[in-house]
């Protein structure tokens, strides 16, 4: 193997070892304008998007012990590394597909050191995020609390108002 290619691979295992999850899409009409945006919008959620030959994807995933088959890489491929959290990058790639349908399509990813399907990696991107679930269980704590809260203060209310209507008959 010549030695730039040898460069090329050894910077993807990097990629491919250095992230939490990738995801493999195929793209199609995918301007540079689109392209930079959904670097930008990945960057943001802590992410990259990287195109690469699928001989060159496939030799690195072997590399890192994950056997991609030919047939799921049809067309242009591009992989988008998920650096932080994994979630957040696949909600991103996916509202831009959705944005975008035309220009990019999600056909799997691996997450966790198992490959999923493009169907899977959407029912992952429908999970809610972090931030959704620490308010989810910090509403879950608390409603006990407000309920038990409102049942005391309209008990004691209701006293008050009992003696307010009996102090105005007796006037």
């Amino acid at each position: 193997m010549r030695e730039e290619k040898q460069l090329l691979l050894d910077e993807i295992r990097g990629k491919v070892g250095k992230s939490k999850a990738y995801l493999l899409t195929r793209y199609q009409n995918l301007n540079p304008n689109l392209a930079s945006d959904l670097r930008i919008k990945l960057a943001k959620a802590g992410g990259g998007f990287v195109v690469m030959r699928k001989r060159m994807l496939m030799k690195a995933a072997e590399g890192e012990g994950v056997a991609l088959s030919r047939d799921m890489l049809k067309g242009h491929v591009g992989v988008a590394f998920a650096l932080e959290d994994p979630i957040q990058v696949t909600k991103a790639l996916y509202q831009f597909s959705k944005d975008n349908e035309e220009a990019l399509e999600i056909l799997g990813g691996q997450f966790e050191g198992r490959l999923y399907s493009g169907p899977e990696v959407k029912m992952l991107s429908e999970l809610p995020s972090l931030d959704e679930m620490r308010a989810q269980l910090l509403g879950l704590f608390e409603a006990p609390m407000a309920q038990t809260l409102s049942v005391m203060e309209s008990l004691l209310t209701s006293v008050l108002y009992c003696l307010e209507n009996k102090c105005d008959k007796e006037k």
